[in-house]
Order: C-alpha cells, then structure tokens, then sequence
C-alpha cells in the first residue's frame, strides 16, 4: 500500500521527499530511470520525514528487529530501527560477513544476485521488518523475507521510500503486506 492510501494524502512530507529524489536517466543501463536517494540525503529535511513516517507506522507493531538490504536500507533501517527500540539486521552481498551465513538468490531488474545474512542475528519468531529504497518487481525484497523465515522471524511488512505504481494498493510479498511513501517522479521509460 502507498502511504497516501493509509491516511497520508495529501500530507505535504510525501510531495517534499519525492521532490528530493534525483532521476538520473540510462543509469545503470540505457532504458532505466534510475530513482537516486543521493539527493535525498542531502536534504535533512526530506530524509527526517522518510524516518518520521516509518517510524510512526512501526513503533507499536512490537517490531524487535528491522532488516535492511544492502546497501540503501543500511540507510534508512538503522534510525528506524533506534526509533522503535529494535535491533538492525544487514542483509548483504555474498562475502561481507563473517561467520556463519545464510543465503538466498534472486532475480533483479537487469540480472541475478544474493543475499547473505549471519546466522546468529535472528531469533525464531521475532517480529521483523525489512527496509529498502526502492520496490520495482519485489525480488530483492522476497529474498530477503526467505532469509528471515528460514531463521525463524515473522516478517510483518517490508517498507520502502519509492514503488512503482504496478504495486499500488494491491502488492503482497510472499504474503507479506508492502508500504511505499511515494511513486517515481519520472515513468518515461522502465524505472528502476
């Protein structure tokens, strides 16, 4: 669900952050609208309601962790997560964490790819929620709730800044319900 679909229409904090996205066009490839959060950031503004409107959403959904996927939800999940007296999950890329990993492959917009996360950052049946910039065909954002199924989490919602408008009002991941704050600010071509 689109956040202006759960009570924040028209709420000027939504207009302020999708004007803070940067669209960079054939980025990484011909044929993407790349939404970049760069921009975002450097707006401290923008970037506090992005954490503000989550952190109202989840701090009485008894969340005990919040998962972020490498590299844009490290971003968002840790203040989040600070905010609602949880605890930050990387999920990363194949390689960078030690110990004992789980992963999980996937499909992107342009290719293939996996996320690993340590075995011993989730306990069975803590209540989880997973974070990311952006939602385009929900793959990054599947294998991330496998992840945390398979170590025992109840995935509650996964939440992003920007979706596409195909899961307006009506996406479930696995099951799972999905919140965006806004929709890409350019649709000219494939946006990723």
């Amino acid at each position: 669900m689109f956040a202006v679909e759960n009570g924040l229409l028209g709420d000027p904090r939504l207009q302020a952050i999708s004007d803070a996205i940067r669209v960079i066009p054939h980025f990484p490839k011909t044929g993407i609208m790349f939404q970049d959060i760069t921009t975002l950031l450097l707006d401290p503004v923008a970037f506090k309601h992005v954490v503000d409107i989550f952190v109202d959403r989840y701090k009485h959904m008894n969340i005990s962790l919040v998962a972020g996927v490498e590299a844009r939800g490290f971003i968002f999940g840790p203040p989040i997560a600070l905010a609602i007296g949880a605890k930050f999950i990387p999920l990363r890329k194949p390689g960078k964490l030690p110990g004992r990993v789980i992963s999980e492959e996937y499909e992107l917009e342009y290719g293939n790819d996996r996320l690993e996360m340590s075995t011993e950052a989730v306990k069975s049946h803590e209540r989880a929620l997973v974070i990311d910039d952006l939602v385009a065909t929900g793959g990054t954002l599947s294998a991330s709730i496998n992840l945390l199924e398979r170590a025992g989490a109840e995935v509650v919602e996964c939440a992003c800044v920007v979706g596409l408008p195909k899961f307006k009002g009506h996406c479930k991941l696995k099951g799972k319900p999905l919140y965006v704050l806004v929709e890409p600010t350019q649709l000219d071509e494939i946006t990723f």
